[in-house]
């Protein structure tokens, strides 16, 4: 059972780090194209990107204790 829960969360580590390279990548491009001087789609791409995962895990981990 250890091994399963190691593959669980090691998946779900490389899913968080894969996905926040990839908004932090297309933050930076809109952020280039739109000329502002407040790098906002950096921040809040990946922000919400979190958000989402989280509330994801969250809904995962109470469905399972019922």
């Amino acid at each position: 059972m250890r091994n399963h829960e190691l593959l669980k969360y090691g998946g779900l580590a490389t899913q968080i780090i894969v996905t926040l390279g990839v908004t932090i990548f297309i933050g930076i491009k809109i952020d280039k194209q739109t000329n502002l001087k407040f790098p906002i789609a950096t921040i809040l791409l990946p922000l919400l990107v979190l958000i989402g995962i989280f509330w994801k895990v969250y809904k995962d981990s109470t469905k399972n204790e019922t």
